[in-house]
C-alpha cells in the first residue's frame, strides 16, 4: 500500500463501486470521478495522493477508465481483502446472514430479505450485475498517512459523507432551484443525449 503514496506522505482512496461481477462502473460513483481529473494534480503536488480503488480485475477497470477519459490512478484490490477491511464489500455469507456492517452500523438483516429499491435495481442493471451483487459494494472514502515507512489509517467515511466530493452537487446546491430531483435523474457522462 504504501507504493500508492507515491512519494506523498498523505493518500485518498476513493472506495468506487465497481465489483468483479460488474460490466461498468457504479453512476454515482463514476458521477463523482468525473471530477477527479481536474483536481488530482493539484492535490498531488500538494503532498496528496489520490486513488480510486475497486474490486474488479485491473483490466476491466482500464478499459472503463479509457471509456470514461480518466487519467486518475485507480487501483484493483481483486483478490484482496482491502474493500473489506474497509467495509466496503460484503461477502454473499454476510449479505444472507445481515452480518453488515456499513458507515459504523451492524444492518441486523440479511440484505437479501429485504426490498431492492428503485434506484439499486436501475443502477444494478446499468452495471450489467444483479441487484443482490451489485449491494455487495458500497461507496467510501478513506485518509491514509505514510510515516517513517508505516501507513496509518486517519479517517474513513462512507454514505451521506461523501455529498462533498460530488462536484456537481456542490453547484447544484448553488443554482436558483437547488438539486430540483425527482428520482434519479444523473448518468455516466456519456450516456447523456446531446
Amino acid at each position: 500500500m504504501a507504493e500508492l503514496f507515491s512519494g506523498r506522505s498523505q493518500l485518498l482512496v476513493y472506495h468506487f463501486m465497481f465489483g468483479p461481477d460488474y460490466t461498468t462502473g457504479c453512476p454515482s460513483c463514476s458521477a463523482i470521478a468525473d471530477g477527479f481529473n481536474g483536481f488530482v494534480v493539484h492535490l498531488a503536488n500538494h503532498d496528496v495522493m489520490l486513488w480510486a480503488v475497486s474490486r474488479a480485475p485491473l483490466a476491466k477497470l482500464q478499459a472503463y477508465k479509457r471509456r470514461m477519459g480518466w487519467t486518475f490512478p485507480w487501483a484493483s484490490s481483486f483478490d484482496s481483502d482491502f474493500n473489506f477491511d474497509f467495509s466496503v464489500s460484503v461477502t454473499e455469507e454476510q449479505q444472507r446472514e445481515g452480518d453488515v456492517e456499513y458507515n459504523y452500523r451492524r444492518s441486523g438483516h440479511a440484505l437479501d430479505a429485504t426490498p431492492v429499491p428503485p434506484p439499486v435495481a436501475q443502477f444494478a442493471a446499468t452495471c450489467g450485475t444483479a441487484a443482490a451483487t451489485y449491494r455487495r459494494e458500497r461507496p467510501g472514502m478513506s485518509a491514509f498517512a505514510l510515516e517513517n515507512g508505516v501507513v496509518y489509517h486517519a479517517y474513513s467515511t462512507y454514505a451521506r459523507g461523501l455529498d462533498g466530493l460530488w462536484g456537481m452537487y456542490q453547484w447544484l446546491d448553488r443554482a436558483p432551484k437547488g438539486r430540483n430531483e425527482a428520482g434519479v435523474w444523473w448518468r455516466r457522462h456519456d450516456e447523456y443525449k446531446s
